[in-house]
């Protein structure tokens, strides 16, 4: 379970079940700073270092040196001023750099990974 508690303005602060809690605010207006990230953009962090994380795991089981991954996540949602506002498509990029990295490796890793997603 995953607590969530409200701060004051648009501040809430997560306590998940590692204790290791985090902050997200609305987007800053101008001039004010932001304490945290959006939930919007916290939920899409959560998906790419979801999937970062099987992928990587994956990779390493297959004995591949990665040196350097990177993924992208973006997201299309409903138009502005309508709510809710679901998410219409979703695209994932992996970026993935290391010694002689075959890349049948990393899309079979990808897929292995959408694919538990579902």
């Amino acid at each position: 379970m995953v607590e969530v508690n409200w701060k004051g303005d648009m501040v809430f602060e997560a306590i998940p079940p590692t204790g290791n809690r985090f902050t997200m605010d609305a987007y800053p207006e101008e001039g004010v700073a932001s304490k945290g990230p959006t939930p919007v953009e916290a939920l899409l962090s959560s998906l790419a270092a979801c999937t970062a994380m099987d992928v990587i795991d994956i990779l390493r089981k297959k004995r591949q040196t990665v040196t350097s991954y990177r993924i992208e996540v973006d997201g299309v949602r409903g138009p502005e001023g309508v709510y809710p506002r679901p998410f219409l498509s979703l695209t994932v990029r992996h970026i993935v750099k290391g010694e002689n990295v075959d890349p049948a490796a990393v899309k079979r890793a990808v897929e292995l990974t959408r694919n538990t997603a579902r």
